[in-house]
């Protein structure tokens, strides 16, 4: 998948390119560059309106669904050039990359009619009710508990680490629907409105002094029974199905957002004289190498993703760059001595500190590095499951 070099896609890297260009330094030149998901958040909104209006915010999805039925490759493309502008992280990114798809792929007609315009076009910003205070990595040891009355579950439990669960309308949230069960059985997948009694969303401060994450409570805050993607009890396979798509074309995107950042961090090293010390040069030089083999490793896992599957190299995606990335933030840091210590204000960080700060979860969220190479050994290398006892 030689993108960079495809004629064909030439003109679509020029359209792309200019409608962000002139987007991005002109009516939103204020959250161009932009790193934390929830400031500004009207602006972030009208982004996502004007991402829609334009026909650029889904442009994977099918015609039909408000999308552009783009190829692989063009989908790579706008990507890399979103990020190759600085476009701010999207505060949608949730619904159009995960909750989207797994609608087109497994909802009914009557749920993509009522979920998907909204994606689309920007109304709707989405969390996920994934992750619990006793079910991290771990997720099929959820114990959100929901319970189906007159065509309504009533759900009882809490989630944590939501992202933009402070400001999402709509959250999709993994309960346990079958009482006494365990394990990834007896769960199903819900969608459940935030606007409601009975569910409360409070933001966890962030050591970056953000609050992109909150807990999310549930004390009888209900979800409709159409609301519920697939039958009930089969809410691991949708969740596992979304998760498939967490691994998909966006990724390129994410590695240009590290090309600026790697980028940034040279640009500190010519200004403060570290670009002379042979060891930083070093390990400036890994990186870029870092960056090359992410990249490559990312076009072949994509290779056959027009059929609608990711190849195995999928599954060493997420330990890679996680590990990478932590190199990165310790070379910022490296880089920039005693000034990285330094605070903007009481609450804020200077941007590559930021970047350093955030690095260090990297290889916790989204499942850990231990948690991954179990999915590596099991999942993509077919070997037996550990037993215990």
């Amino acid at each position: 998948m030689k993108l960079a070099f495809a004629p064909e896609l030439q003109s679509f890297r020029a359209e792309a390119a200019a409608w962000l260009g002139k987007q991005l330094s002109g009516p939103f030149a204020e959250i161009r560059g932009q790193t934390n998901q929830v400031d500004n958040v009207e602006a972030r909104r009208a982004w996502e309106a004007a991402l829609g209006a334009a026909g650029w915010s889904v442009i994977g999805w099918p015609k039909e669904y408000g999308g552009r039925g783009a190829s692989i490759a063009e989908q790579v493309v706008f990507a890399e050039e979103y990020a190759r502008a600085k476009g701010p992280p999207r505060v949608g990114h949730l619904g159009v990359e995960l909750l989207g798809p797994t609608l087109i792929s497994l909802g009914n007609d009557d749920q993509k009619a009522r979920f998907l315009p909204d994606i689309a076009t920007g109304k709707a910003v989405w969390c996920q009710g994934y992750s619990e205070p006793g079910a991290g990595s771990d997720l099929a040891n959820v114990s959100t508990k929901a319970r189906l009355e007159n065509g309504r579950y009533r759900i009882e439990g809490q989630k944590i680490w939501t992202s933009m669960g402070v400001i999402a309308d709509w959250c999709f949230v993994l309960a346990r629907t079958e009482p006494n069960s365990v394990g990834p059985k007896g769960l199903s997948f819900l969608m459940v409105p935030m606007d409601q009694p009975g569910l409360e969303a409070r933001p966890i401060r962030q050591m970056t002094g953000e609050a992109e994450f909150a807990e999310v409570f549930f004390d009888g805050a209900e979800a409709l029974e159409i609301d519920r993607i697939g039958a009930e009890g089969d809410g691991w396979k949708v969740a596992m199905a979304l998760l498939g798509f967490e691994r998909g074309v966006s990724t390129l995107g994410q590695q240009m957002h590290f090309r600026n950042e790697l980028d940034d961090i040279i640009e500190a090293a010519k200004a403060n004289g570290k670009a002379a010390d042979p060891i930083t040069r070093q390990k400036i030089a890994k990186a870029h190498a870092g960056l090359k083999i992410m990249r490559y490793n990312g076009l072949r896992m994509l290779a056959n993703a027009e059929s609608g599957t990711l190849s195995p190299e999928a599954y060493t995606y997420k330990l890679y760059w996680s590990q990478w990335r932590r190199e990165l933030g310790d070379l910022a840091m490296d880089v920039l001595g005693q000034e990285g210590e330094i605070g903007l204000d009481a609450m804020r960080m200077p941007p590559l500190t930021n970047m350093y700060l955030m690095s260090q979860a990297d290889t916790i969220y989204a499942g850990t590095n231990q948690i991954q190479r179990n999915i590596i050994s099991e999942r993509a290398l077919g070997l037996p499951r550990e037993r215990r006892g």
